[in-house]
Parts: C-alpha cells; sequence; structure tokens
C-alpha cells in the first residue's frame, strides 16, 4: 500500500521552513510542541473571518513571538490596535495564566491569497456551508487559482456532497502537479465545512512554481 505523505512535510529540508522557531529540552519538548497546536488551532478558530493562512512561533526565554499571516490584517488589528491587545490578553488568560511571558503578536499580510492553500479551502468551506452547489465551487476555486499564476492546483471534496445519501469523493485539477520534484513549491491545507448534512473534507494542492538554491537565497 501506498504512504501518503503531506507535500509540506515531505519539503521542510528542501523549499520550507517550520513554522515553530525554538529550540527546547527534552523535559519541555513534549509541552511546547503541545502548546503550539493547542494556539494554533485557538488562532485558526478565533481568526476565521480574517482568513488566516499560518502561524509562526518564536520563543526565547520567557518570550513568545507569535506571527499571524492573514489576508484580512485589518480584522485581527482592529481600530488603533485594539484588536490585537484584546487578542494578547485572551492568549496570557487562556495557555499562560500565572506564568511571567512577554507576548508579541506580529501580523503580516498575505499578499496573493489565491495562491493560498488554507485560504483557498477555507473560501470552499464558506460556500458549500452556503449550500452552494460543490461542483462549481470547485471550479470557480481552481480559476481564481489559476489566475493567480500558479502552474496547477487540485481540489479534493469528500463526504455527503449536495445531501446525498452516501458519501463519495469528488477531485477535480488544472495544470501540472509534480507531488514528487521536491524543488518545487507545492502548498497544501486540509479544510473542514460543517453543513447540516455532516463534515464535508477539503484538500487543496497548489503549485506555486519550482524553487531553486538561488532564488531561495
Amino acid at each position: 500500500m501506498a504512504n501518503q505523505v503531506n507535500p509540506r512535510a515531505f519539503r521542510l529540508a528542501t523549499v520550507h521552513g517550520s513554522d515553530a522557531k525554538w529550540f527546547g529540552r527534552k523535559d519541555v519538548l513534549k509541552k511546547f510542541l503541545e502548546q503550539d497546536v493547542k494556539l494554533r488551532e485557538f488562532l485558526l478558530k478565533k481568526l476565521k473571518d480574517a482568513q488566516v493562512d499560518h502561524v509562526d512561533f518564536e520563543r526565547m526565554n520567557q518570550n513568545v513571538t507569535i506571527t499571524i499571516h492573514s489576508a484580512k490584517p485589518g480584522v485581527i488589528i482592529g481600530r488603533a490596535g485594539a484588536g490585537i491587545e484584546d487578542l494578547k490578553k485572551q492568549l496570557v488568560g487562556e495557555f499562560f495564566r500565572g506564568k511571567r511571558v512577554t507576548m508579541n503578536i506580529n501580523v503580516q499580510e498575505v499578499s496573493k491569497p489565491s495562491l493560498s492553500s488554507t485560504i483557498v479551502g477555507q473560501q470552499i468551506a464558506a460556500d458549500i456551508e452556503k449550500r452552494m452547489p460543490f461542483r462549481r465551487v470547485m471550479k470557480q476555486a481552481i480559476e481564481r487559482v489559476m489566475k493567480a499564476g500558479a502552474l496547477g492546483v487540485r481540489v479534493k471534496l469528500g463526504g455527503r456532497l449536495n445531501g446525498a445519501e452516501i458519501a463519495r469523493v469528488e477531485a477535480l485539477s488544472a495544470g501540472t502537479l509534480p507531488l514528487q520534484t521536491l524543488r518545487s513549491d507545492i502548498d497544501f491545507a486540509r479544510v473542514t465545512a460543517r453543513t447540516i448534512f455532516g463534515a464535508i473534507g477539503i484538500k487543496v494542492w497548489i503549485n506555486r512554481g519550482e524553487i531553486f538554491e538561488e532564488k531561495k537565497a
């Protein structure tokens, strides 16, 4: 049987870097890793309307720096930075209560949201939750991605599509998607759409071109 590997994890040593930039001893490694996972889940759920692409973490002594990459940074920042302060208080109260931690939250704008698999998956999930026909949603998403300059894209949906009695899997693709070429910048994401008929799984692959050592440097 074939083993399916996450395209981003497959390219960690060549094209992509890690979302967590910190070093921990053996006694705190599990705690920090679990905390990063819970923080990321909390932020993605809390900032659902901000179209968050990914979240980076940096730790140094008692300092924690969180960088949020979003297509709508204004939704997170709020008026005069009030949104950032409220978010910081929630995170400290939820995850660092009683600990001496200095937290910094940075927000960076995603320049091309149509080339982000996470944002494209979130848009597909929002349309499906509005009961739009799934084939039309998939075709529109593929057209947006290809117009943004992608070399290839694949969208895969699984579940009770359009309220069918039997769950099935449907997929559409365009362009080229070389999953075994390590220098190909393949962006992959899994998103779940919650409908009245149940959960629909969404997988998105986007080929953003090849990265060579000169470009990477």
